[in-house]
């Protein structure tokens, strides 16, 4: 019996855990969209099979179940407390994101992110609740209130699902792939991976292995580094943010192609290199990662989503834009915000931008990157290591680090005195808090606000890099390309051509975005 197909009748199915206010109307929403494999719902919700004990995409490739067979749940956390295990053939693990819990609590949201960006590692549930400010207990009865687990299932949940990924995309061993996944040791790592999925991991990877024999993937381990396919749910316009990042993509640091994106990283003592390639036909990407330092693997993987803004909701935002009458003039199908790397590169370069064109900035970006930036000597070693050829074309240098800014007069940027002192003091601030992730979150939970202290950082600036740094509700009513864009509505039209930030939330930075898009002489969207 095929493991998609086997039911363990000890592990009982409790469908008391769906989602219960799913009216009619929705039920029959859903039901078209898995009928249809339609992926534009992919991650929106999962599908339990009460004949088989697991759960399956909307774009599941199995013979549908009947209805009466089935059940929707918002999340695959829902799914799994139901007492379900993931479809080996659509890989529930692989979606684009959907929040398991979309409340308001501002402990449990962060502890959420900090997970699912791996950033629980060696720690225990004590220490992991004194980053966030308060005590295990409160945080095991925050999260058994909400979710019904508690914080380390739901850990270990994350840290399972993406082990499947790595063991069913690629052919790491199974040692590898639980470093990757931030597992101790191997013997933990196998315990756990058996006790919520009812699988081996070893059993997994021999199915596997058959199966790709029958079907070779898109995505494997290769010599030069972990291949993954990172899914999205489209549409996704592949031009317009291949666009953006070549206009303003920087010499050595990034390499935009027809196709692909690259760039170099470093985090925390890890440095690298990923390259993401898109294939629209499996409405995803084909990212191609080199690091120095495995245990990074998850969290770096997460950061490549944001930076390409895989898990938008882009038909609720673009329904949204629409609805605006000013807005509706203009196509914006697909729409996806670029990300930068860090909040220090995006506030960098915000600062650089001041009061200037997008070209001028970009020359100083340029030259800082060159004067500063750290050639990128470990990614070069970690390709060779791994038998592959770093291509003329690759990255080959890190963003200079607030150190290196700190301690530059910078005379070699042409530009007021003001504004590298500005540059200065945030590389300062940045230094004082140092290398904790947590107090860089409390930065970012607060979009920035506390660099509003800094001498020649004023709201534009704060505003701008919680924009590349993915806010989706960042609208900049003040920048100069916003203005020219509604000017030039005005023209089109004949009627003033007016916006509310407020009428504009929750999706104020693609607004953003798609009024600089408008300027274009050639659209840039497409529906």
């Amino acid at each position: 019996m095929s493991l998609d197909r086997k039911v363990n009748l000890d592990h009982k199915v409790d469908f008391n855990h769906k989602v219960s206010h799913y009216d009619i109307i929705e039920r029959t929403r859903f039901r078209k969209a898995r009928l249809a494999r339609d992926a534009r719902f992919d991650g929106l919700f999962f599908i339990g099979v009460r004949t088989t004990g697991i759960f399956c995409r909307s774009v599941c490739p199995a013979t549908p179940p009947l209805e009466k067979n089935v059940d929707y749940f918002p999340s695959t956390l829902a799914a799994y407390q139901a007492g379900l295990r993931p479809c080996l053939r659509c890989r529930p693990e692989s979606a684009p994101g959907s929040p398991a819990w979309h409340g308001t609590q501002t402990t449990l949201k962060r502890a959420l992110r900090l997970i699912d960006n791996g950033e629980w590692r060696q720690q225990s549930l004590p220490e992991f609740a004194a980053r966030l400010g308060v005590s295990d207990r409160y945080l095991r009865r925050l999260f058994q209130h909400n979710l019904g687990v508690s914080p380390l299932k739901y850990a270990n949940f994350r840290r399972v699902l993406f082990a499947k990924q790595l063991l069913q995309q690629t052919d790491l061993p199974v040692t590898e792939v639980a470093a990757m996944a931030g597992f101790g040791s191997t013997r933990r790592f196998n315990t756990v991976f058996t006790e919520l999925l009812n699988l081996n991991p070893r059993q997994l990877r021999r199915q596997q292995v058959q199966r790709r024999q029958k079907n070779p993937p898109h995505t494997q381990f290769q010599g030069r580094g972990l291949v993954v396919l990172l899914s999205y749910r489209p549409p996704y316009d592949w031009a317009g943010v291949r666009d953006f990042y070549r206009l303003r993509q920087i010499a050595g640091l990034e390499v935009v192609t027809d196709t692909s994106y690259s760039r170099s990283f470093s985090r925390e003592g890890c440095e690298g290199t990923f390259t993401a390639t898109h294939i629209p036909e499996k409405n995803g990407f084909r990212v191609e990662l080199v690091l120095t330092q495995a245990e990074h693997t998850l969290a770096l993987i997460q950061r490549i989503r944001s930076l390409l803004d895989l898990d938008a909701d882009s038909i609720a935002l673009s329904s949204h834009l629409a609805d605006n009458p000013t807005l509706a003039q203009i196509k914006c199908g697909g729409l996806r915000l670029p990300g930068l790397w860090s909040a220090f590169e995006a506030g960098v370069r915000a600062i650089l931008g001041q009061q200037v064109s997008v070209k001028a900035a970009h020359k100083l970006v340029t030259r800082l990157v060159s004067e500063l930036g750290k050639p990128l000597t470990s990614s070069r070693q970690a390709k060779n290591t791994n038998h592959g050829e770093p291509g003329d074309d690759s990255p080959t240098v890190l963003f200079p680090e607030p150190a290196a800014v700190a301690n530059s007069s910078l005379e070699f940027l042409a530009m007021p005195d003001k504004r590298r002192q500005a540059l200065r003091l945030l590389a300062q601030h940045l230094l004082q808090k140092g290398n904790d992730p947590d107090q860089r979150q409390v930065s970012a939970d607060r979009d920035y606000q506390d660099w509003l202290g800094i001498p020649g950082i004023g709201p534009w600036t704060v505003q701008y890099t919680a924009f590349r740094m993915g806010h989706p509700d960042i609208f900049l009513a003040g920048d100069l390309g916003v203005k020219n864009a509604l000017k030039k509505l005005s023209m089109d039209s004949g009627q003033p051509a007016m916006l509310d930030s407020e009428d504009l939330s929750p999706w104020g930075s693609y607004a953003t975005l798609l009024l600089w898009q408008s300027l274009s002489a050639t659209p840039l969207i497409t529906n």
